[in-house]
Order: C-alpha cells, then sequence, then structure tokens
C-alpha cells in the first residue's frame, strides 16, 4: 500500500531523513518508534506531501505522491492534484487541528464535501455515524473548545475516516493529552486496526505497539536502524542502539 523509496530530506544544513526505504502493506499496522528528533514526523508528513522530499520517491497504492513521471524527469503535481491525492490519506495531527469556529459536526464534514465534492447530506449522515462509532456521538454539535483533549483526538480520527481513506496516520495521537485519557484514543485505534485499516502510527506507546503493530520500526537519526514484528524489536532487538532506547521507555 506504501512504498517508501531512497527517501531524503533537509531543513537547510541539517539533514532530517537520509535514505528511507520502508513498504507498509496493505491492511497492516506499522508502528514508528525513535527518540526526538530522529525524523519520524517528517516521514510521516513526507508520506503525504506535506514536507516535499529532496530525493526518492513515495507510492501509495501505486501512485506517485506528489510528482508525475516523464521520461527520466520528475515534475512537482499542482496544488489541486496534491490536495487530491491528500484527500486519499487520514492524517491525525497530535494537536489535534480541528477548526474552532466549526461544530464537531462539521469539522467531520468539512473535508469530503470540500475536497472530495461528495454531497453535503450524505456526508452528515456518514459524520453522525462515524462519531458514533468513535465515542462522541452525543458532541455532535458541541464545538471543539468545550472537548476535552481525549474527545476532541476522537472527532479528529473520525473527520480522518470521513474521507474513506486509503490509508491512515497518526502523528504522536496521544502526547498532548492528559495520561487519563490517553486510553480512550488508543483504544479507537485498536478498534480501527482489528477493522484492518492500512496505518502508520508515530507514538511512544510502546503497549500500543506491542498490542497492534504488525511491524515496529524503530528510527534514529534520519535512519531507519531496524524493523520486524513486535516480539523481536521490543524484546529481542538487533541493534545495541534500539536495546538501549527499549530499556529507557520501558
Amino acid at each position: 500500500m506504501i512504498d517508501i523509496r531512497g527517501v531524503h530530506k533537509s531543513f537547510g544544513e541539517l539533514e532530517v531523513l537520509k535514505g528511507i526505504d520502508l513498504v507498509v502493506e496493505a491492511g497492516t499496522v506499522t508502528v514508528i518508534l525513535g527518540p526526538s528528533g530522529s525524523g519520524k514526523s517528517t516521514l510521516l508528513r513526507s508520506i503525504n506531501h506535506l514536507e516535499k522530499v529532496d530525493r526518492g520517491l513515495i507510492r501509495i497504492d501505486g501512485e506517485l505522491i506528489g510528482y508525475r513521471r516523464r521520461g527520466d524527469k520528475l515534475y512537482e503535481l499542482r496544488e489541486r492534484e496534491i490536495l487530491h491525492q491528500r484527500s486519499q490519506v487520514g492524517f491525525v495531527f497530535q494537536n489535534f487541528n480541528l477548526f474552532g469556529h466549526l461544530t464537531a459536526l462539521q469539522n467531520v464534514v468539512e473535508a469530503p464535501v470540500s475536497a472530495q465534492r461528495r454531497k453535503r447530506s450524505e456526508v452528515e449522515t456518514l459524520a453522525r455515524e462515524l462519531l458514533e462509532r468513535v465515542g462522541v456521538g452525543d458532541k455532535a454539535d458541541v464545538y471543539p473548545r468545550q472537548l476535552s483533549g481525549g474527545q476532541q483526538q476522537r472527532v479528529a480520527i473520525a473527520r480522518a475516516l470521513a474521507l474513506r481513506p486509503k490509508v491512515l496516520l497518526f502523528d504522536e495521537p496521544t502526547s498532548a493529552l492528559d495520561p487519563e485519557l490517553v486510553g480512550e484514543v488508543l483504544d479507537v485505534i485498536k478498534e480501527l486496526a482489528r477493522d484492518g485499516s492500512t496505518m502508520v502510527v508515530v507514538t511512544h506507546e510502546i503497549g500500543f505497539a506491542r498490542e497492534v503493530a504488525d511491524t515496529v520500526v524503530f528510527m534514529d537519526d534520519g535512519r531507519i536502524v531496524e524493523s520486524g514484528p513486535p516480539h523481536e524489536v521490543l524484546d529481542n532487538p538487533a541493534q545495541e542502539r534500539t536495546r538501549a532506547f527499549i530499556s529507557k521507555v520501558l
């Protein structure tokens, strides 16, 4: 479903991604772990072209993201075409990014109507179902400021699902939450995993990774240090850098 080949990304003199190769199979959950500054979020944002890569290619479901190939050259897509591609990828941010002037229902409805040109009446019906699914069905007409952090993040997940995306990306979805609210958001993500959604999750939640991930990827200093099933990477890591990280966070 996601094919990442030789991806490099720098910000000025700082090289953040140093040649990333990663394949995410359809219907699987990939959890990316690593210390702050290791490139996890930049990699995630590159998948839907929120960050333009300097070198390398990213494909989702066989489609080149952000570019069109003509012969041996790549040409960046127009903004409208990039937005269309992004509408096929659900992205859940760590700080929710809800529109404060819109209700929970309106937040979920907006993108499918504006980006995908779907009928508002049909999307509203779906949005109510999704809000119910993530446990905030009774908050449809409430504004974000009236919701807890956990409730806001669940609305954000419903918003991502409303796009009917091929892939769901989560960028540290619990890092901005009070500890007692973390579980309610992770439970929603676990339910999506059980339903067979293709997901890439950047997180520090080792227990979640152990329970839900098909593949755990450990990144450090812009590179993938090791990847594999949770029981290998978390319980018997092959690399000393991975062992040191795991010993500190467990």
